[in-house]
C-alpha cells in the first residue's frame, strides 16, 4: 500500500515538473475582395502620413504616441495590397532596396505614385464593463472593450487635392465570468488593439474597393 503511495506520488510530482507546448493557427480574416477576380485598371498609390488624432497614447508622460499610427499603416498597406485593385509601393525602406540593387548591379528605377493614401486614428479607447450577480453572490463578470474609428483620404499628387475620403470603426470585447469562484480570470490583452484597429482598417478598405468598382471613386492611372 505504501509502495504504491509512493509510486502515485511520484508520477504527480514528474507528471506537474513537465512542461507541455501547443499551438494552433489563428486565421486571418481578409479584405472582402481577397482573391476575387479583377481585370481592370490598377492605378499606383503610395502611404503617405497616419496620424494618431485620437486622445489615446497623447498624454504628458505617454511614450507611445507614434505606436497607434504605425501599426496603422502597416495594416492599411496590407490590405490594400491584398485587394487586388491598386499598385503599392513602398517609400519606408528605400535604402535597403537601393543596396539590394546595387548588390545586382542594376540601377534602381522608382514608379512614381500617381495618388497618396493619408489617414488618421480618430477615435480610440479602452474600456472595462462589469456586472455582479445578486450582489456577487451568484457571480460576477468583465469585458474589455476596445473601441477604433478611422478616417482615410486619397489624395491627388499632382494637386493635392483629396478626392476621397471614407471612414471605418470597430470594436472588438473580451468578455469573462466567475461563479462561486470558478470561472476565467483574463488579464489586460493588449492584442485587442491591434485587432480593433485592423477591423476598422479593414471597412475602409472594403469601403474603397465598392467604391470603386461602382463608379463612385474614379481614380486615373
Amino acid at each position: 500500500m505504501v509502495k504504491s503511495l509512493l509510486t502515485v506520488s511520484a508520477t504527480i510530482i514528474l507528471l506537474a515538473g513537465c512542461a507541455s507546448q501547443s499551438h494552433r493557427k489563428v486565421e486571418v480574416e481578409p479584405v472582402k475582395s481577397y482573391q476575387t477576380p479583377y481585370t481592370g485598371p490598377k492605378t499606383t498609390l503610395v502611404v503617405g502620413e497616419f496620424n494618431n488624432r485620437s486622445n489615446y497614447m497623447q498624454g504628458m508622460f505617454s511614450n507611445n504616441a507614434p505606436q497607434l499610427a504605425n501599426q496603422s499603416k502597416t495594416i492599411l498597406k496590407a490590405h490594400l495590397t491584398q485587394t487586388n485593385r491598386f499598385k503599392m509601393v513602398d517609400r519606408e525602406n528605400l535604402e535597403q532596396i537601393t543596396k539590394e540593387a546595387e548588390l545586382r548591379g542594376e540601377k534602381l528605377q522608382l514608379k512614381g505614385a500617381r495618388y497618396a493614401i493619408t489617414g488618421a486614428v480618430t477615435e480610440f479607447g479602452r474600456k472595462n464593463v462589469g456586472d455582479k450577480q445578486l450582489f456577487g453572490i451568484l457571480g460576477s463578470g468583465k469585458s474589455q472593450i476596445a473601441y477604433a474609428k478611422v478616417t482615410v483620404n486619397i489624395v491627388d499628387v499632382l494637386t493635392s487635392e483629396v478626392i476621397y475620403s471614407t471612414q471605418g470603426a470597430g470594436e472588438y470585447s473580451l468578455s469573462e465570468r466567475e461563479v462561486l469562484g470558478f470561472g476565467s480570470k483574463a488579464g489586460y490583452d493588449s492584442t485587442l488593439n491591434g485587432k480593433v484597429l485592423d477591423f476598422a482598417i479593414k471597412e475602409c478598405v472594403n469601403n474603397m474597393v465598392r467604391d470603386l468598382e461602382s463608379g463612385v471613386l474614379n481614380v486615373n492611372i
